[in-house]
């Protein structure tokens, strides 16, 4: 009977044991950061909204044909206030989002404030857009191409690089 519970306690230890091993030193499926970069033609002579969509789009922030393209206005409506050195809490963002899309005589829909705040955190990731007391604004009140020099380009695509050039190395070790 002892035997039998000693036995049961072991596999379970066992059990624990390799599971807490595969928790600690398996790699991680999940990325720790992702970015998708596009390139179009030159912009010539194109619309300010139409612009930004191709900013966006080139920034990996919307797919090539998605209509849900809220994220174009949002970033507008950051880059308009920008100039004037404003933060803008979520509900100004969704006003102004709205008032950006009927001027542009864009379906006004994806504009519920929890798809504002989504898109909002997601510029938040790519480090295009601050927040702080639930009030929002472009980085420094920086340019746009500034914060790209400054932020993508100077600092996420080359942690990026490296980190693929340690798998390749990784492999090579292996082959």
């Amino acid at each position: 009977m002892i035997e039998n519970v000693v036995f049961k306690h072991f596999y379970f230890i066992e059990y624990i044991y390799k599971d807490l091993c595969n928790r600690l030193f398996m790699a991680r499926e999940s990325a720790l950061s992702e970015l998708t970069l596009r390139r179009y033609e030159k912009p010539y002579n194109l619309e300010k909204r139409e612009l930004m969509r191709k900013i966006c789009l080139s920034l990996g922030l919307l797919q090539p044909g998605d209509s849900r393209d809220v994220i174009v206005d949002v970033l507008l409506v950051l880059e308009d206030a920008r100039k004037k050195k404003e933060k803008l809490n979520s509900f100004d963002i969704v006003k102004k989002v709205e008032e950006e899309r009927k001027t542009n005589n864009v379906e006004v829909k994806g504009i519920a404030e929890s798809n504002i705040r989504r898109q909002l955190k997601r510029l938040r990731d790519l480090m295009l857009v601050n927040k702080e007391e639930n009030l929002y604004w472009i980085n420094e009140f920086e340019s746009l191409k500034n914060l790209f020099e400054a932020k993508i380009e100077s600092f996420v695509i080359p942690q990026t690089i490296e980190r693929i050039k340690d798998y390749l190395a990784e492999l090579e070790k292996n082959s």
